[in-house]
């Protein structure tokens, strides 16, 4: 029977011991066996859409920063899609802190998926990651890339009234050691949806840095589903089933510390996979729609078809532009790229965001809804 671990006695706290997991694990409720056969079989159906769409790099960049939106969020930021996918000069002053949390976690994500091509998930990916996770931001002074060396804690304003203590700083190195053994130990007879499930509750238990473990330990879901080839492209990410059952997913991992029932956990994440799969295919179905019918629009656009294709595939990275955006990227002057976002806007594919009549900013604002 799975044993959560034990409380240490520190010197006026006590702080959880997590048992080591690189064992096997038994499931002891059934019903987890048609859950996992459920989820695997609508990440199949996703990965089998995702290989079909064209192009869909092109949407990809829109997956990960919803993802950074929502992950941030959990932890307090209060931007959104909109502000996530502004140029950078037009952010306001008062939002620009949960921006570059946010925009962090959008580069640390791309990092971490191209640095797949030459090592695995592994501690040393993940503090590679978390530094630039915590680079100039609030952040920036928890020791960005190292794990700790001292005592935190999760809620409260200290150690005393703390919610929950992780595991001394002592204990980190073992405890580390273990959990990436245990992400890649191919002996142990556990499917691989249960055995990433594991590893998210360990490594929030753990809590092995000062701050970002929770965005980190999210993050790492989707790098797991990449790196084990589960997932062809990642367009699968948790985190907006975890922030709409937010009290859920903190009750279910607070859960397995105090019952030792890891089983509800798994059915949680489980059902947040199928959930999401599902979610994620009906996104990507609805921009091969959307995108037909863009298409469609462009054909009668005449002789500024040609460059409006191209205006329309740069869109899909970058849904909120302005006119020197334009300029630059498809290298026309600004009175051409002003007369080409006219005529997008007059078949209604963009709109102008603003409402001013000077630097004006406009958006795919279809495309951006489906990620709301």
């Amino acid at each position: 029977m799975f044993k959560a671990g034990t409380y240490k006695q520190q010197y006026e706290y006590k702080s959880f011991s997590p048992t080591f997991i690189n064992q096997t694990y038994i499931v002891e409720d059934r019903k987890i066996l048609l859950q996992l056969e459920d989820a695997m079989r609508y990440i199949g159906e996703l990965n089998a859409y995702s290989t079909l769409v064209p192009d869909i790099e092109y949407f990809i960049r829109m997956y990960i920063a919803k993802e950074a939106v929502t992950s941030s969020r959990i932890e307090g930021t209060k931007t959104n899609i909109d502000n996530a996918i502004l140029p950078e000069n037009e952010v306001a002053p008062e939002t620009k802190n949960d921006f570059s949390e946010v925009t962090n976690y959008i580069e640390a994500m791309n990092y971490a998926i191209k640095e797949l091509k030459n090592l695995p998930v592994s501690i040393r990916l993940i503090k590679d990651t978390h530094k630039i996770l915590l680079s100039n931001v609030r952040g920036k002074y928890k020791l960005p890339g190292e794990i700790r060396r001292s005592q935190n804690w999760v809620g409260g304003s200290n150690l005393i009234n703390a919610l929950y203590i992780p595991p001394h700083n002592d204990d980190l190195p073992d405890l580390l050691t273990d959990l990436e053994k245990f992400w890649h130990n191919k002996s142990l007879d556990i499917p691989i949806l249960i055995k990433i499930a594991i590893g998210h509750y360990q490594f929030e238990t753990i809590h092995p840095f000062c701050d970002g473990n929770g965005r980190l330990g999210r993050l790492i879901i989707t790098l797991q589903l990449v790196d084990l080839k589960y997932l062809v492209k990642p367009v699968l990410y948790l985190s907006d089933f975890f922030e709409r059952n937010k009290g859920s997913y903190y009750d279910s991992l607070t859960y397995v510390r105090s019952s030792n029932n890891l089983d509800q956990w798994i059915m949680f994440f489980l059902s947040g996979v199928i959930e999401t799969a599902k979610s994620s295919k009906e996104v990507l179905q609805n921009i091969v729609s959307l995108r037909r019918e863009y298409e469609r629009k462009i054909i009668n656009m005449g002789r500024k078809a040609n460059i409006g294709q191209k205006l329309i595939m740069y869109l899909f990275s970058n849904p909120i532009v302005s006119v020197n955006d334009i300029s630059d990227h498809l290298n026309i002057g600004f009175s051409a790229a002003a007369r080409l976002l006219s005529d997008f806007e007059k078949v209604d594919i963009i709109r102008e965001a603003t409402g001013n009549t000077r630097n004006r900013l406009f958006k795919l604002y279809e495309y951006v809804n489906l990620f709301r």
